[in-house]
């Protein structure tokens, strides 16, 4: 009798579909399903169609899955497939489902001038740095209130801090620019941004969350780990 159930003890203890933990430890299971099905949905459920061309969101929500390691539940998106003079960044809260902000946003001044065809990870290159971010904190600076940003793609956009590349208000991000030179004016390789959306921006995305700047290089599409 004792043989038997030590057989029996063993087969439970032993099965890989025994139960371990209870509710409590999962409930801080992440609300979004990361499949490439979930991708598709959630693009459909946020509206996103017309506003965010689907493979720039397949690629920044690749990335969202595999370095959103604090469950952060927003994602900025720039999409410099764009010109200067449409809006081309987005803030989305992915679990809400919701679009927080839509904005213009500046390239450097030698990435190009109403489309940015150039980039560089080198100080001085005036040039922008694709890639993914993780946002930090604030400060005020030359250019007013400004929001820290650490590039994780080594070679790609690892250099944000040594070369200050921030997201910050300008005078020469507006549609008062536009109107007058058919394009935004440029910076030294920050995403700069309309004066009066920087600082609710900045306060939105600042504190660990992940930033997405993207274009269709093959350059970058080589090198990046990430995607």
């Amino acid at each position: 009798m004792r043989k038997v159930q030590f057989t029996i003890l063993l087969i439970v203890f032993s099965a890989p579909t025994f139960p371990i933990g209870t509710k409590e430890s999962r409930k801080n299971i992440p609300k979004i399903d990361f499949s490439c099905s979930g991708c598709e949905l959630l693009y459909e459920q946020m509206k996103l169609e017309g506003l965010i061309q689907f493979n720039t969101f397949k690629a920044a929500y690749t990335g969202y899955i595999k370095l959103n390691i604090q469950n952060n539940p927003l994602l900025t998106v720039i999409d410099f497939n764009l010109p200067s003079s449409k809006k081309r960044m987005y803030v989305l809260n992915l679990v809400k489902k919701e679009v927080l902000f839509v904005s213009y946003v500046s390239h450097g001044r030698n990435s190009g001038g109403n489309y940015a065809t150039s980039f560089s990870n080198r100080n001085g290159s005036h040039q922008s740095s694709l890639g993914f971010y993780r946002t930090a904190g604030t400060y005020e600076g030359g250019n007013g209130y400004s929001l820290l940003l650490d590039g994780l793609e080594e070679g790609i956009n690892d250099q944000a801090r040594p070369r200050a590349i921030v997201i910050h208000g300008a005078d020469y991000c507006s549609e008062e620019v536009i109107r007058s030179s058919g394009r935004l004016g440029r910076s030294f390789g920050c995403p700069a941004l309309p004066r009066e959306l920087a600082k609710p921006i900045i306060n939105t995305i600042k504190g660990r969350s992940l930033l997405f700047i993207y274009a269709n290089q093959s350059d970058y599409l080589a090198m990046s780990e990430v995607l």
